[in-house]
């Protein structure tokens, strides 16, 4: 469970790192496919061990746990190592300049300055204790890819790295069944 507790941080903190206010961006339904690594390749067997609970459970359970994602946007494609979340942006939301990226409000900007396509960043989350920096190459409205590193409070207070890679893309117009989260 500490491996998916590591794809839900990345997931919410890489997407809390959309560009805000550097050009709007395609409403719609939106896929970020992220490549997730750590220095000591603990992090690569914590998610390993994740994908092989998921395939051993019951045909039933696995459907469970594979919709109870699915409602949050979130999907892993094994076969290629990278862990997919989907995330839906209103057209209000999108008039806004307002991403629904950081749901629980656990993360919050240090430093962001924009250059042309690119913005480079610096954050902080809340529990658990992170913080990051990266850059975003922005691809028009409709696409964008990043980089970042992470620094994470693990247990006993043990530091742990994380280096995350991200591709996004807009996928459509309509999310389907995907909501976009709501502002808190």
């Amino acid at each position: 469970m500490q491996a998916l507790r590591t794809l839900a941080l990345a997931w919410i903190g890489a997407a809390a790192l959309l560009p805000a206010h550097a050009q709007r961006i395609a409403p719609g339904l939106w896929e970020m496919k992220m490549n997730m690594a750590s220095p000591d390749g603990k992090l690569q067997q914590q998610m390993a061990a994740m994908q092989k609970e998921l395939a051993q459970l019951p045909p039933e359970q696995r459907k469970m746990m594979e919709e109870m994602m699915a409602r949050q946007g979130v999907g892993i494609d094994a076969a290629k190592g990278m862990h997919a979340a989907r995330i839906c942006i209103s057209k209000e939301q999108a008039e806004r300049d307002e991403l629904p990226a950081d749901p629980d409000g656990r993360c919050k900007y240090e430093r962001m300055q924009r250059s042309g396509s690119m913005m480079r960043f610096a954050f902080t989350c809340s529990d658990p204790q992170s913080r990051g920096e990266g850059e975003i190459k922005l691809q028009g409205d409709k696409a964008y890819s990043s980089r970042m590193t992470t620094e994470t409070t693990g247990p006993q207070g043990r530091t742990e790295r994380m280096e995350i890679n991200q591709q996004a893309r807009w996928l459509s117009a309509d999310c389907g069944t995907l909501k976009p989260a709501p502002k808190r």
